[in-house]
């Protein structure tokens, strides 16, 4: 009966003791575990509040293993240096021998969790703290750099990869210089039949609209090609020669010079006046404005060889009325480009030079004696309101010196007023919808213009 009764004073002494122990271990897990939250170094200082910890242990916080001298029982996991309790049935862990004496930080990471363990004590100070944060946000920017460039690997190839697919399939990566190489090759080719040399004219038309590319033309001799290939004896040549032409010579400067050296003008006026189609006069029209457009030389040049006098032919030409519209907005923009550049004020040399070029150009007092005032509002009777705007607009331009002759024309103040109501209840609508600046109101004020000077 006593030896019952001591070996029950044991069993409770036991487990006193393990209670306590358990306790002391909690407290100590607490103190020396930590995690910590934030990766920036602002929360890191000399003041009183050092650092974000998370007190409280989840789940999670239980999965992280921090060994010490003596054995600990552990979860399933991999820990090194673990050992089976025989009589506990459950795994332990210590610290390896021989690893006793090592001190310092020790950091662990979980996923997306970061922590460390202090093994010296069971507290951290300023400096450790700093030490780790930094350590944790320089991973942590090393990782999303690598996820990034990662994430580039996976969504673009190399290039070098994608120029041996190329080889394999035979496709050859050509610059457009490369390309305006063999193009003006096949068309200077003595083998290349009729429909090689369209062929080839109507693939260099689409590279010349480049301002680079024109000039590659040019400095290859693919210019004076084309130029020569205006006074081919097969139409279908001649009708793209100056498709290319014109396109080479929009707002290229450089190509618009070389092409006037080699009597680009002079040919395109002998298409212009000669008995062509009408496909072949577009396309001259199209290389011929784009030739004189703010050149004032070639305007020069234009007027010595008769050329006004040309377009006013082509004009008046029965079957050419789509060709009408063009020619008054070509004498329209040339006009206005000496208007304009005469009521800038610059004095740069450049800028003194093109006024000086302009002040040689008579281009108005030549329409005036050519009848141009009569001829123009002939295309007010259109019913489109693009052409109504651009006869307009010429008309307004030109009243200064042909009131007498617009007044004279029977039916035109008619014409004006007619136009007048129609933009008025156009411009009316326009207001209610809320356009206070609309293009049927600036239809109206052109004509109502035009009616007050006439008047």
């Amino acid at each position: 009966m006593k030896l019952g009764c001591l070996n029950l004073v044991l069993f409770l002494i036991s487990v006193h003791l393990l209670n306590y122990c358990w306790s002391e271990n909690r407290q100590q897990q607490q103190v020396s575990a930590l995690t910590v939250l934030e990766h920036t170094e602002e929360n890191v200082g000399e003041s009183k509040e050092e650092a974000t910890v998370e007190d409280d242990l989840d789940p999670e916080d239980m999965e992280v293993f921090y060994p010490t001298n003596d054995w600990q029982v552990v979860k399933p996991g991999k820990v090194r240096n673990v050992r089976l309790n025989l009589e506990t049935g459950k795994n332990e862990a210590k610290i390896p021998d021989g690893e006793t004496g090592k001190t310092g930080l020790k950091y662990w990471k979980q996923g997306t969790r970061h922590g460390m363990v202090n093994l010296d004590s069971k507290s951290f100070t300023a400096e450790e703290l700093k030490k780790a944060l930094k350590l944790m946000k320089l991973e942590s920017n090393t990782q999303t750099e690598e996820g990034h460039q990662e994430k580039l690997r996976e969504t673009f190839r190399p290039i070098k990869e994608l120029m041996a697919d190329f080889e394999a399939m035979n496709v050859v990566m050509e610059t457009d210089m490369e390309i305006i190489n063999k193009l003006v090759s096949k068309f200077n080719s003595s083998g290349a039949t009729l429909e090689d040399k369209v062929a080839a004219l109507y693939d260099l038309e689409y590279y010349v609209h480049q301002v680079d590319n024109a000039q590659h033309l040019m400095s290859i001799g693919g210019l004076q090609l084309v130029i020569k290939a205006l006074n081919a004896t097969e139409p279908r040549i001649q009708e793209h020669a100056a498709f290319v032409l014109g396109s080479a010579l929009s707002g290229n400067p450089k190509v618009q010079i070389e092409a006037i050296e080699a009597g680009a003008l002079q040919k395109l006026l002998i298409l212009l006046a000669t008995d062509q189609s009408m496909a072949m006069k577009k396309k001259a029209l199209f290389a011929f404005s784009s030739l004189l457009r703010h050149f004032p030389f070639a305007q020069q040049q234009f007027l010595k060889l008769g050329g006004l006098q040309i377009l006013g032919q082509l004009f008046q030409a029965k079957g050419m009325e789509s060709l009408r519209l063009r020619i008054m907005t070509l004498l329209y923009d040339m006009v206005m480009e000496k208007k304009l550049i005469q009521g800038t004020q610059d004095d740069s040399v450049p800028h003194q030079e093109k006024c000086r070029q302009y002040d040689e150009l008579n281009l108005l007092p030549l329409m005036l004696e050519q009848d141009w005032c009569t001829m123009v509002p002939k295309l007010l009777t259109s019913s489109e309101h693009d052409t109504r705007e651009k006869v307009l607009r010429t008309m307004n331009l030109m009243i200064s010196s042909c009131r007498s002759e617009y007044q004279a024309i029977q039916g035109l103040s008619s014409l004006l007023d007619m136009l007048q109501s129609e933009y008025e209840g156009l411009a009316a609508e326009e207001q209610k919808e809320g356009e206070t600046d609309g293009y049927f109101l600036g239809l109206l004020n052109s004509a109502n213009d035009i009616i007050k000077q006439l008047k």
